[in-house]
């Protein structure tokens, strides 16, 4: 139950990970909140399903692969290029890191195209 009137207009799905494996959901979510301010934000953690990939083997990380659908009203205006370099430059960190972010697949909206959808 939220405490809040923003808690109770943001929806957030994150998978449930194994206690340690909880560091980039967070960082995503804290990243993507303070920037965009999205009222939908859905970080799926697609990671398990590609693990057996010849690329994974050997990975620092066990959170490789990560699906993000962000409804914002920072993206009005803007094409979806331009919206996922805005989603990347706040990732940027972790998508260069060795072990960091390898795969990222975003859906981006407005608030108007959600509503349509």
């Amino acid at each position: 139950m939220s405490t809040t009137p923003v808690e109770d207009s943001m929806r957030f799905k994150v998978r449930p990970l194994p206690s340690l494996l909880h560091f980039l959901p967070r960082l995503i979510t804290n990243q993507i909140t303070a920037a965009l301010n999205p009222t939908t934000l859905e970080i799926h953690n697609d990671s398990a399903s590609h693990s057996h990939h010849k690329a994974m083997q050997g990975s620092l990380s066990k959170e490789t692969h990560f699906r993000l659908v962000i409804t914002s009203s920072a993206f009005q205006s803007k094409m979806q290029p331009a919206r996922h370099r805005m989603v990347y430059a706040l990732l940027k960190e972790e998508l260069d890191r060795a072990g960091g972010i390898h795969a990222l697949q975003l859906k981006t909206r407005t608030p108007e195209e959600e509503e349509r959808q």
